[in-house]
């Protein structure tokens, strides 16, 4: 799977592949995702660092970035491929490419992570330590934005069908998501 996600320039191919089906791109679903987080975050709220967990390309980082102008922006990753590409494709000062395994030298350093679409990739058995190392990532008070495909959505079957590196995704239902998250320490609003 990690090989799929190291042909970066492929990515974007075989994820409009899938989501063309909509007839929108990925920057609307990523923007629509961006508009969901905003709605829940206090109105006052300034984040001074933010994570986007398993960051890929990094568009949505980049779209962090332009949300939060203020904020320095992590994209964390484990492909290499895709954090040279990010690397490569976003110069910005205010945003910064790392890998997953950094983390743990990040201890309360976020006022909020996000992550779209990641966790369906994760290993059933390494999901509890990756949502421990977002945990102890985030600082006291910060926030957790949490986006998954709806496995009971059949436009969602159809989509991840067929995109190459979801084909054997194991998806998180509402219920899983909740147990996992709590798990880890999470209070779910």
């Amino acid at each position: 799977m990690e090989q799929l996600f190291d042909e970066a320039t492929a990515y974007e191919e075989m994820l409009n592949k899938g989501i063309g089906l909509s007839g929108e791109n990925k920057d609307f679903f990523a923007s629509g995702r961006l508009d969901d987080l905003q709605m829940v975050l206090p109105n006052d709220f300034t984040p001074k660092y933010i994570l986007d967990f398993g960051c890929g390309t990094g568009e949505t980082t980049q779209l962090l970035a332009e949300r939060f102008p203020t904020a320095t922006i992590f994209g964390s990753e484990i492909s290499e491929g895709s954090l040279i590409y990010a690397r490569e494709k976003n110069q910005n000062e205010q945003v910064h490419f790392i890998h997953n395994k950094e983390l743990g030298s990040m201890v309360a350093k976020f006022d909020l992570t996000y992550t779209n679409g990641v966790f369906h990739h994760i290993p059933l058995d390494e999901r509890a330590k990756a949502l421990k190392d977002i945990y102890n990532s985030l600082k006291p008070k910060g926030f957790f934005g949490f986006f998954e495909n709806n496995p009971y959505n059949p436009g969602t079957k159809i989509v991840m069908s067929r995109i190459p590196f979801d084909r054997d995704a194991i998806t998180i239902t509402y219920k899983e998501g909740k147990k996992i998250l709590k798990g880890a320490g999470f209070k779910i609003n």
